[in-house]
């Protein structure tokens, strides 16, 4: 009998699931696609989407182990467990919706609950570091399938950031022999790829810009009184004014300038930084959170005008800020010059465009192909992220 992934190497497609939970905390994204070739061959047809919410208890509890000061052993132990038995409802949700009876292999992202690019000082060394947790064993013992999780290490033991790790995933699907594109996802935290006209995996530019929704969220919250962990269609935000002194206040931002490749937070720009804004004036809540919006505009804009070697021609803005309105009429307004598309504008999903990537990047982890992108996330050298649980 053959071993699980030879099998697997010599089917001429495979359905795989992608399982993504981000830095908004607000639920799993899977879906279910089905993969033929690997490398530069790779195709991918999107077969199902799912989306499993966090409730308000799991939501609280993943936002507090993510400040670095809660709980303790115990408490990522539990929490870590109760993660990967949520990632094996999704899954079943998402196959009972497709009428899907077995899968070949699934990719999870995890759960980030810390993230440390930079060189910090612990036990008279100098570390840097990564943790994701959602324990992948629940989805290997459910499903009978390979699991392939615990991506960013491996480019972080390489030297690298551990991110962004969705530009080589872009790099295959979306780059163009004509045109230069920019992709921009907005989840908690916004993440820019450049991919030049005709580029190789070398050519590829990518960084987080800065806050995504993570800022927006929070003031959300606050407004609603906790009944909304969102700006639902930027209408909040639409209803405020933009603070001039305050938005610049927030663009002398020091990470704004930082050449990538770089990466960033909850830890940077998490309850901390809204403190900073609500403690800056006295101003309502709704004017901060306009204020935040356009900010989450510039950043992205500034980012092109900064680090781009050319303003692209067209920009696809893919995760949950590609459902606010108010957020994609800052950005156009700020790049005028720049086509702003979404993701449904070229027939593709939105909300399930990180999880196929970390479908595509279990699909290539299987077949032992080098799936980071050295020149986006710093690393020495390609290398082949994520284990694989049998």
């Amino acid at each position: 009998m053959d071993h699980p992934i030879i099998e697997l190497w010599n089917k001429p497609s495979r359905l795989v699931v992608g399982l993504m939970s981000g830095t908004s905390a607000d639920g799993i994204d899977a879906v279910l696609t089905r993969i033929t070739g690997s490398g530069l061959s790779t195709k991918v047809d999107q077969l199902g989407f799912h989306f499993l919410p966090f409730d308000n208890a799991t939501r609280q509890a993943v936002l507090n182990i993510c400040t670095g000061e809660h709980g303790g052993t115990r408490e990522v132990c539990l929490l870590a467990t109760h993660l990967g038995m949520l990632y094996a409802r999704a899954v079943h949700e998402l196959l009972r919706k497709t009428g899907t009876d077995r899968i070949d292999l699934i990719g999870c992202h995890g759960q980030t609950v810390y993230h440390i690019p930079e060189n910090t000082d612990y036990l008279n060394t100098v570390i840097r570091g990564t943790l994701q947790i959602g324990d992948p064993s629940f989805l290997a013992e459910e499903f009978s399938c390979p699991v392939v999780s615990d991506f960013r290490i491996r480019d972080m033991a390489a030297g690298g950031l551990g991110a962004p790790l969705v530009p080589y995933t872009e790099f295959l699907l979306y780059r163009s022999e004509t045109e230069d594109v920019a992709l921009q996802n907005i989840g908690g935290i916004g993440n820019l790829t450049l991919l030049p006209a005709g580029c190789t995996l070398d050519e590829v530019t990518a960084f987080d810009t800065g806050p995504g929704n993570m800022v927006m969220d929070a003031l959300a919250m606050m407004i609603t009184e906790g009944k909304q962990n969102y700006d639902d269609g930027g209408r909040l935000a639409a209803s405020g004014t933009v603070i001039p002194e305050l938005l610049q206040w927030m663009l002398d931002d020091p990470y704004l300038k930082k050449e990538p490749p770089k990466t960033t937070g909850r830890e940077y720009y998490g309850s901390e930084y809204v403190q900073k804004l609500l403690s800056a004036g006295k101003h309502s809540l709704v004017d901060i959170l306009a204020t935040a919006t356009a900010f989450t505009a510039e950043t992205i804009a500034l980012s092109l005008r900064r680090f781009a070697p050319r303003l692209p021609q067209r920009l696809v803005i893919g995760g949950g800020g590609s459902r606010n309105p108010t957020l994609l009429r800052f950005l156009q307004e700020a790049l005028p010059e720049v086509n702003v598309q979404t993701q449904e504008d070229l027939g593709l999903d939105s909300d399930a465009k990180e999880a196929v990537a970390f479908a595509v990047l279990a699909n290539e982890a299987l077949f032992g192909i080098s799936n980071n992108a050295p020149s986006a996330t710093g690393a020495k050298h390609g290398v082949v992220m994520g284990r694989i649980n049998l």
